[in-house]
């Protein structure tokens, strides 16, 4: 939702500009009179205030007073970097709800979908659609005189993973062209059912996008915009700039010798012309420039006399040189002596940094520290320098998006792009990647089962070394087998065993259990080759099996049960996906300890077995193999 807290504050276009192409969308959508085409494709490169521009037609529509209803229907963030909002998944549920608040009438037959069928919840998103919006819109009669509400979908080329993987591996899933066709062929389907409703979509202009919309099914029914050509570019670039650069200078004291009042309007032209009408570059300008410790001026002028690399049309360029000219200068403005670590740094954030969501950055950072064997503070003080397209401080609010680090995915997609930024600057994701991983390994190998863990090093390394060691692959330079030594030498039973005691935010265990017992789909082997050490792959797989068997075994146990703070709920959401593991395994023995270690559980302490499948029961749903396990444990007793 474009209100959500996740998105807080959600990115709006800056006041005064973009003021042609929100007037084009509202002239558009009619507000009470419907639009001949019900579709509009908003389209632009990245990085070109698409995001921002939604939010600002959503936030004005729904501040207009002279109107009996609300005009914006619904609203959904497409980002490629939140788990939440990278997939279709919740897509149809996310404008079910929406719709039950902008539309009242809607509410009670949308709740009564749900609960004559909860599981629908689950179904296809082509099933959602139909009982959990064509069919109430339906309910309510007569629609021609309903007023037609404003869909808004932003960021479609963001939609890059497909629901249909598990959810473990869906973030793994990279078939962006299908899954984002399917949030099209999904608009056109609500369409089709003449429901007031008009449609919103902004995208990049990316091929498959375009050769959909531009299909005989949407070309009648589709107005398309590009974002590009629509407005004077350089009037909104120069109010922003002139707007911007009088705010830095109302901060500053005079300089000795100042005959001119700064920024004059040479450097405003100067800079004007770098920017070839692309916000985000004038942007990042704006806020490398805006540093309190160091003068602005001085800044500017060191931007605008480097010898940067034009383009006659950088919006419409897929090169983004002068951007990416404006990115290496920024990462030369960090001290030579500190370039290494620098570069290290940077690698572990591309590799990790989605792991920790919009967190505390400084925080985020002083694990990525502690994992690496960097002194505390190091990593947070050698990136000072990039302030301009790196979120340094805590909960920044001028920063949007889903990684508490990037101002902007530009900037790292520029580092995963360019492998030697700089002369004296690599970058290898792998590598970061494993150096996490081991310091992750390495703070695991102290854990004990009766010991909470308490440092926020450990914990995340609990939660998130098997989504590390799913991405790692095996290249030069990084040798996966130092990491499978250290998984043997672990105590992994005391690490799952923690996993209980955490308060739901440690899913280590939970992503061992998928494939636990299939051959080549667990998590150990899965999409990897082996070729030089099979036997020691072996022995890791049969000590993450034993591991995973020991630690329900212990946890179970009555005494260590009712002794110690076990969380229900992880270990109930937990249990169901081991028996479900099992079941579809065939794993006999892991089975039958299962039973006897529940069996135990209901002839010492009652109440707590009715606790736990009680727990079970909300969720397992239909799930034949939990039933029967809980039948069998009875049947014996």
């Amino acid at each position: 939702m474009h209100d959500s807290e996740e998105r807080y504050p959600p990115p709006l276009c800056h006041e005064g500009t973009r003021e042609v192409v929100i007037s084009r969308i509202e002239g558009w959508y009619g507000f009470e009179i419907p639009p001949e085409k019900k579709i509009m494709w908003v389209h632009a490169p990245a990085g070109y205030g698409k995001t921002a521009v939604a939010g600002t037609v959503s936030k004005k529509m729904e501040s207009r007073t002279d109107l009996d209803f609300n005009p914006v229907g619904a609203t959904f963030f497409f980002w490629r970097t939140s788990p939440e909002r990278n997939s279709p998944a919740r897509f149809i549920i996310t404008l079910a709800y929406q719709f039950t608040i902008s539309i009242p009438e809607l509410a009670p037959h949308i709740e009564a979908a749900v609960k004559r069928n909860p599981m629908v919840l689950n179904k296809a998103l082509e099933v959602q659609l139909m009982k959990l919006i064509v069919e109430p819109f339906k309910s309510l009669g007569e629609l021609d005189n309903m007023p037609h509400r404003l869909v808004i979908i932003d960021g479609l080329d963001e939609c890059i993973n497909s629901d249909q993987q598990s959810r473990v591996e869906k973030q793994y899933a990279e078939d962006q062209e299908r899954v984002q066709a399917r949030v099209l062929d999904l608009i056109l389907a609500l369409h089709s059912h003449h429901l007031p409703l008009c449609f919103l979509i902004l995208s990049r202009l990316e091929p498959w996008i375009k050769q959909h919309i531009g299909s005989r099914s949407f070309q009648s029914i589709t107005e398309t915009l590009d974002l590009y050509q629509v407005g004077d570019h350089m009037k909104d670039m120069d109010k922003f700039v002139r707007d911007e650069l009088g705010r830095i200078a109302e901060q500053l004291d005079p300089g000795p010798g100042d005959d001119e009042e700064w920024p004059g309007e040479y450097t405003v032209g100067v800079f004007l012309g770098r920017t070839g009408g692309h916000m985000l570059y004038a942007a990042t300008v704006i806020r490398h420039i805006d540093d309190p410790y160091d003068d602005p001026r001085q800044r500017l002028q060191d931007i605008l006399d480097g010898e940067f690399n034009s383009t006659q049309d950088l919006s419409c360029s897929t090169s983004f040189s002068s951007l990416h000219e404006l990115y290496r200068q920024i990462l030369r403005s960090c001290p030579q002596a500190n370039r290494a670590t620098m570069g290290r740094v940077l690698e572990e954030i591309l590799a990790a940094g989605h792991l920790f969501y919009r967190g505390d950055v400084p925080a985020a950072l002083d694990i990525l520290d502690r994992l690496s064997g960097r002194p505390p503070g190091r990593g947070i003080k050698t990136l000072r320098p990039l302030h301009a397209v790196i979120c340094l401080s805590r909960n920044n609010p001028r920063i949007f998006g889903d990684s508490p680090f990037f101002y902007h995915s530009s900037f790292a997609e520029f580092l995963k792009d360019q492998s030697q930024p700089l002369p004296d600057v690599t970058i290898n994701v792998q590598k970061g990647l494993s150096r996490v991983l081991a310091g992750c390994l390495k703070a695991m190998s102290a854990i004990t089962i009766d010991v909470q863990v308490r440092e926020e090093h450990v914990r995340f390394s609990l939660g998130n070394w098997p989504g590390l060691w799913r991405q790692c692959e095996p290249i030069p330079d990084v040798d996966l087998s130092s990491h499978l030594k250290a998984l043997l030498a672990t105590d992994l039973t005391a690490c799952f065993v923690q996993t209980m005691m955490d308060d739901g935010h440690l899913d280590g265990l939970f992503h061992c259990l998928y494939g636990l017992y299939h051959p080549i789909r667990n998590l150990i082997v899965h999409d990897k080759r082996f070729p030089f050490y099979l036997l020691l792959v072996r022995d890791v797989v049969s000590h993450v099996r034993s591991s995973v068997e020991a630690c329900f075994k212990h946890v179970l146990n009555p005494e260590y049960f009712t002794k110690n703070r076990i969380n229900r709920f992880i270990l109930s959401k937990h249990l169901l996906a081991y028996i479900s593991e099992i079941s579809d395994s065939d794993a006999w023995p892991a089975s039958d300890n299962v039973v006897q270690a529940l069996r135990g559980l209901l002839e010492k302490e009652e109440n707590l077995f009715k606790q736990l499948e009680e727990g079970v029961k909300e969720h397992w749903r239909s799930l034949l193999a939990v039933r029967h396990m809980f039948e069998l444990v009875r049947q014996t007793v």
